[in-house]
């Protein structure tokens, strides 16, 4: 079997990723690598016999040795939003470091339609594909959905209000959840199939934030109405709401892209990777009703 080294391994998507390489695709603990800037949050993974290493993309001199000996890596995307750019600089250290290591593939974590996405740091994904591609080594690209789970910065507080500010209009997003897309991804990182491939991973059905609220109206009991507004009443809200200033064009960018209809996709990528269907939006609203009625998550 494959040495699979994941990258990102203490974060939420890294940790579920690793959990069903191991318990969904029976991938030996010996053969599961989990790379992390601070080694001591993985302890659990550790006790499990998953290797642990260092992995920080800010210091390229030591990426080398940390890919030394993998045979896929999974490059997942990093969240440094706060500078412009910053996530490319990381993404092609990891990527060339991967490369120059004799990494037989090279996975990464992207976003729908970058090439057309309005998203403010779609470009940063678009450059990040274009320089796994430019290495010439095997490759396989991810773009990963709009999880389930970003509701929950948003309609907590619809619930409690009820009412949902957004500009999003009438576009729609094919949720999935981001168990579902570590699941996904985690089967391609096994899988000998997928050389060459971009899968796009997404739910099965694409809805408008009105019909999102219905649903949640169901599983909540309370009524959430829909407040249509523009960008920049938007971007005004978040502000008012304290929400920081770098962050705000980017938000607003989300509702933008669903509003134009470049997130709008439904494809059949996690079936094919999985052979399962994936969680379905009501399930996954009532499973987190306490989250929504304001319970944490």
């Amino acid at each position: 079997m494959s040495k699979i080294l994941v990258t990102g391994a203490s974060g939420h998507l890294g940790r579920l990723v690793i959990k069903h390489l191991l318990e969904t695709e029976k991938v030996p603990a010996s053969d599961v690598v989990a790379g992390t800037r601070d080694p001591g949050k993985l302890a659990d993974l550790a006790a499990r016999a998953v290797e642990v290493r260092a992995v920080d993309f800010d210091a390229a001199d030591m990426l080398a040795g940390a890919f030394a000996g993998i045979d896929r890596v999974l490059v997942i995307s990093t969240d440094a939003l706060d500078v412009p750019g910053k996530r490319v600089t990381q993404h092609k250290a990891a990527i060339a470091a991967a490369a120059a290591a004799g990494v037989k593939r090279i996975f990464y974590t992207s976003m729908p339609a970058p090439e057309t996405s309005a998203v403010t740091f779609a470009w940063e994904h678009r450059e990040s594909e274009e320089a796994v591609k430019a290495t010439g080594v095997p490759y396989t690209i991810f773009r990963d959905g709009w999880y389930m789970q970003n509701l929950f910065h948003s309609l907590p507080r619809a619930v409690e209000t009820g009412q949902w500010y957004t500009s999003a209009g009438a576009g729609k997003t094919a949720h999935i959840s981001r168990d579902d897309t570590a699941r996904a991804i985690a089967a391609g990182l096994k899988s000998e199939e997928g050389e060459g491939r971009t899968y796009t991973l997404t739910g099965d059905t694409p809805r408008t934030n009105a019909e999102i609220a219905e649903l949640v109206s169901k599983v909540t009991g309370k009524p959430v109405a829909v407040v249509d507004l523009t960008d920049e009443q938007l971007a005004g809200g978040m502000k008012a709401a304290g929400v920081p200033e770098f962050a705000v064009p980017t938000l607003v960018s989300f509702d933008r892209n669903t509003r134009e209809g470049h997130i709008a996709m439904a494809t059949e990528d996690f079936g094919r990777l999985t052979g399962r269907k994936p969680q379905s939006l009501e399930d996954f609203l009532a499973e987190n009703k306490a989250v929504l009625l304001g319970g944490g998550h």
